[in-house]
């Protein structure tokens, strides 16, 4: 369950010397370790809410503090009544201030889960776009990365087609998949951005549809370059976009398959700023031995959201990057790996626009 407060404090004692304190609250919960975290949402551990005087030098001063659970929060409200903030001192003990904290509003809101969605109707549009430039080795070569073994053993491109596609499949109900190539040469032209079975339908049935495509492709494109991913992102976007208008159950998730560095770095994070607002997951994989510190950026696994080039913040973070050296070498689960920030960005977009399973 989800819960939306409004608190309010009284008679707070006075930090500023010559003006009125500018008071704030940080809510923090306590974690495992013993030590308090500040949150956004909480179980119901005893929260740490502390009043602080905002300074603009951000030494902030601490005016009082307590320690309430969410239950001891609703009560509060349903009595209509303050509590006491609290001082520490040096010596470990309270000091009881005059000062209140009121909790003006206590909203319980329910809260879906992943497959409360899925069971309700919700489907995932698996889409795939494959690296086709120059740096992956020709592919009549062993050593190339898009070497196509007759004894049938699997490249890494194909691993990574069979190893996300099985699992997405499941939560399409058509089984169509738009599959695309990016940084070959495609009819003599270079594009970043065809269809990657060769017709002008950019859709092919299921992953084993995406897999004989993908084959087919390495006899009829020329590898080329540069690495771009911003036309590839561009391409979903929009197909995400065309279905917030026409139907809110539908969510995409893009695998791209790349073994190099980016060329378009900023206009890839420009394009995942925009499409941050849209029913869209990116799942990026790595193939090779190459640096991808640039993915690592790109997805904001540290906290820090991606800005565009025009200084906007993304709405939420859509990247998931997998090195398939890790899940070859045993380091983490390959469906794990490619798939665990999946549902969390899910319940994310549609939570943020309050869309709920369908019959809720």
């Amino acid at each position: 369950m989800a819960v939306e407060m409004k608190l309010r404090c009284s008679q707070l004692g006075n930090k500023d010397m010559f003006s009125k304190s500018d008071p704030f609250l940080r809510i923090s919960r306590l974690t495992e370790s013993g030590k308090y975290v500040p949150i956004c949402k909480t179980e119901d551990n005893p929260l740490l809410i502390e009043c602080f005087n905002f300074n603009s030098n951000g030494n902030h001063v601490l005016i009082g503090q307590l320690h309430k659970s969410v239950s001891e929060l609703e009560k509060l409200h349903k009595e209509r009544s303050g509590a006491n903030l609290v001082f520490p001192t040096h010596r470990g003990q309270e000091k009881v201030l005059k000062g209140q904290l009121f909790v003006d509003q206590f909203i319980g809101k329910e809260q879906f889960s992943f497959l409360d969605y899925i069971s309700s109707g919700f489907e995932l549009n698996f889409m795939v776009a494959v690296d086709f430039t120059v740096s992956n080795g020709i592919p009549q070569n062993q050593d190339s990365l898009h070497y196509i073994d007759p004894s049938g053993r699997l490249n890494s491109y194909q691993k990574a087609i069979i190893e996300a596609g099985e699992v997405i499949q499941f939560y399409d109900s058509d089984r169509r998949f738009p599959a695309w190539g990016f940084g070959g040469r495609y009819g003599g032209t270079l594009s970043h951005c065809f269809n990657l079975n060769g017709t002008n339908a950019y859709e092919v049935e299921g992953v084993q549809g995406i897999m004989a495509a993908y084959a087919n492709a390495l006899h009829t494109v020329t590898l080329a370059g540069p690495t771009l991913f911003g036309p590839v992102i561009n391409t979903a976007a929009q197909l995400a976009s065309q279905a917030t208008s026409n139907d809110i159950t539908k969510y995409f998730v893009l695998l791209i398959i790349t073994d190099g560095v980016l060329t378009d770095i900023q206009e890839t994070m420009d394009a995942l700023v925009r499409a941050s607002d849209l029913p869209l997951s990116i799942l990026i994989v790595g193939v090779g031995n190459a640096d991808f510190k640039q993915m690592e950026v790109l997805d904001a696994d540290d906290g820090r959201r991606l800005e565009s080039s025009t200084g906007r913040v993304a709405t939420r973070d859509i990247v998931q990057f997998v090195p398939m050296r890790e899940v070859h070498s045993g380091q983490i689960s390959a469906v794990q790996a490619l798939l665990e920030e999946l549902p969390d960005q899910f319940l994310t977009y549609n939570r943020s626009r309050n869309i709920k399973p369908l019959h809720s």
